[in-house]
């Protein structure tokens, strides 16, 4: 009987969540300097997906704002949140740190070292994608050297593993630095708001990648989620049940570094993320890896929108890198963690 209860309670929290995320992308769409009724948000987006035969009672333009440019960024949004979460959720239970996310492996720093790189000396030759392909090689070449640091040392603990990536992370952000310090004052600007984070250039054509990345690498980590389990006892009770922590901590490594480089790739760095929604799902449903990752990937989806939703809106016309949002609301709730675990 209990069981069941606790089946359905957990139903019904999934289903709510789902809920919220679906009316959070819509209130997404409807916010901003020109505000759209949601009616008419509900009707563009059923008219383009042909689910219903709806008299246009909308314009041209709200049309053009909801499906070509709000959608596809509140999308991303999701998207991305959801992928910092599901990252920071495995690096924890992995490394048995309650600080790890993204940013501590050096993954972010070499995104952003390709990124600038594309803005301030290459050109975009390749288009609106220079700027992406370049952070996504940065971010595979920062992953390279860590595991390339490792791979000359028999030692893959989770405190090596962090503070390589550490190491590595603090060179290539000065990398980036000096690459902003040399490049036209000009165009430094804008360097440094795609450093802070910022989804502006999100379009349709560009959501199948981290969609594809996201689906394949939530699905993997689900497969394992009862070998992190594991892990975050400790690697002796691990090797007990035949589990390797050291090829366990590189392949998750690795899957993560692709996780953030192609979410990183398209948004920008954002910060905390990855680092406080795994904490969040822990503290509502508990330490079990099998339900934190799917709940941490829900939260974060939910808690980036809205953080986008705010960065929109606070000084509108003009967009806020959403970076700071996530800076202001992450450390806010860190602390607040901190003294509540200071009190038990």
């Amino acid at each position: 009987m209990k069981n069941k209860l606790a089946s359905n309670i957990m139903i019904s929290g999934w289903l709510i969540g789902g809920v919220v995320l679906i009316f959070s992308i819509s209130i997404a769409v409807s916010v901003g300097s020109i505000s759209i009724p949601l009616t008419h948000v509900w009707g563009i987006i059923s008219h383009h997906l042909h689910l219903a035969d709806i008299e246009p009672t909308w314009s041209r333009g709200q049309a053009a704002i909801v499906w070509q440019v709000r959608l596809p960024r509140a999308l991303l949004a999701a998207m991305v949140g959801a992928g910092l979460a599901l990252v920071g959720a495995a690096l924890q239970a992995v490394t048995r740190n309650p600080l790890s996310d993204p940013h501590l492996l050096g993954i972010s720093s070499g995104a952003a070292f390709g990124a600038v790189l594309a803005l301030l000396h290459t050109g975009l030759f390749l288009g609106a994608l220079t700027v992406p392909l370049f952070a996504f090689i940065g971010a595979l070449l920062a992953a390279s050297i860590v595991l390339l640091i490792l791979s000359n040392t028999t030692d893959v603990s989770a405190n090596r593993l962090i503070l390589t990536g550490v190491a590595v992370s603090f060179i290539l952000m000065g990398l980036a630095n000096g690459l902003i310090f040399l490049g036209d004052p000009k165009a430094s600007h804008t360097a440094v708001f795609w450093m802070l984070g910022g989804l502006g250039l999100a379009t349709w054509d560009m959501l199948a990648w981290p969609l594809i990345i996201l689906v394949g690498a939530s699905i993997w980590f689900l497969s394992i989620s009862n070998t992190l389990n594991a892990i975050m006892v400790g690697d002796e009770t691990a090797l007990t049940l035949g589990i390797s922590p050291r090829k366990n901590r590189i392949y998750v490594f690795i899957v993560s570094s692709l996780i953030t480089g192609i979410m990183v790739a398209f948004s920008g760095i954002i910060g905390f993320v990855g680092l406080i929604i795994p904490h969040i799902s822990r503290l509502i449903i508990g330490g079990n890896n099998v339900k934190v990752i799917p709940a941490s990937m829900l939260i974060g989806a939910i808690f980036l929108v809205w953080a986008d939703i705010l960065a929109r809106t606070l000084i509108q016309p003009e967009d806020l890198p959403i970076g700071i949002i996530t800076g202001l609301v992450g450390g806010g709730f860190f602390l607040w963690l901190l003294n509540r675990s200071q009190e038990h």
